[in-house]
């Protein structure tokens, strides 16, 4: 959007990720409220750091009503599971914890990979369970959702020209947003610059949640979830979509399969750079990469 003439934006950590949303004239107070309890909700939903959120509950065994948010996200990322091969999985939750990523953020890995559980995910409705019980990792597409979530409380009060930014999810509604795609070898330098109107950006990067064990494994939180270990070919995408959500769970399933193979069934243009540091991106992408 065209930052003159905007409102300052509003700065806030939640979830684990700082936010900044930024409107063209200033937030109300109830309307800031309304979005603080949109994100609280969610994370009271599907945080697997919390051991009294919806998705900690379906791992102790329970059928768990998740509310209006469970059908579209599961869909999404059944629909990507059936399209990686089992590559991108909403159970690898049980890979990243054994990897160190767990509710207390250890970062000490077991020995050895673990693959995701074999277990089936049962929804009925907005309630869903696990067969045997299983937790449930959403974050390949969860922050998107939030993130669409949040612009649509912005949307319903009458902020037509807004930017919601979950540290690199990012909905532009109104007028066109320039934005830069951080290196993810150089933080301080640029792979390209994308233009994104009305619609979404999503990015991920290895170099983002990055640990080494005490074997002086590299890990870090993009897995296979058939193997549990991570993925080591690409190091980073970035997805322009309709949706946060849809942006999200594309960036994450591009460290994982062709694109050819996503966008014969979605619609969205992309860059990924592989970690020899070749890129390849979408032909009618909104913007440039430089070479």
């Amino acid at each position: 959007m065209t930052t003159a003439g905007a409102a300052a934006p509003l700065v806030f950590d939640a979830i684990g990720t700082r936010w900044t949303i930024t409107t063209a004239r200033p937030l109300e107070p109830a309307v800031a409220d309304r979005v603080a309890a949109v994100i609280g909700d969610y994370d009271a939903t599907w945080s697997r750091f919390r051991a009294d959120s919806g998705v900690s509950r379906i791992a102790r065994g329970e059928a768990v009503d998740l509310g209006p948010t469970a059908p579209g996200l599961l869909g999404l990322l059944d629909d990507l599971r059936v399209r990686t091969g089992g590559a991108l999985d909403p159970l690898v939750a049980a890979s990243l914890e054994h990897l160190g990523y767990d509710a207390a953020v250890r970062l000490q890995a077991a020995p050895g990979y673990a693959p995701a559980p074999r277990a089936a995910v049962r929804v009925d409705g907005t309630v869903v369970s696990t067969s045997p019980p299983a937790l449930l990792d959403v974050g390949s597409a969860g922050k998107g959702q939030l993130v669409d979530l949040v612009a649509a409380v912005l949307q319903e009060a009458g902020h037509a020209e807004a930017v919601v930014d979950a540290s690199g999810d990012l909905a532009v509604r109104g007028a066109p947003l320039r934005v830069a795609l951080e290196h993810p070898f150089d933080p301080s330098a640029a792979v390209g610059v994308v233009e994104v109107r009305d619609g979404a950006i999503a990015g991920s990067a290895v170099n983002r949640r990055a640990w080494s064990d005490d074997g002086a494994r590299r890990l870090h939180h993009v897995l296979d979830a058939r193997t549990g270990r991570p993925v080591e070919t690409v190091a980073a995408t970035w997805v322009l979509a309709e949706s946060a959500m849809l942006a999200d769970a594309l960036a994450t399933a591009l460290f994982l399969v062709e694109p050819a193979l996503l966008a014969a069934h979605h619609r969205f243009r992309f860059v990924r750079m592989r970690t020899d540091g070749v890129a390849d991106w979408s032909p009618d992408l909104p913007g440039e990469v430089f070479r």
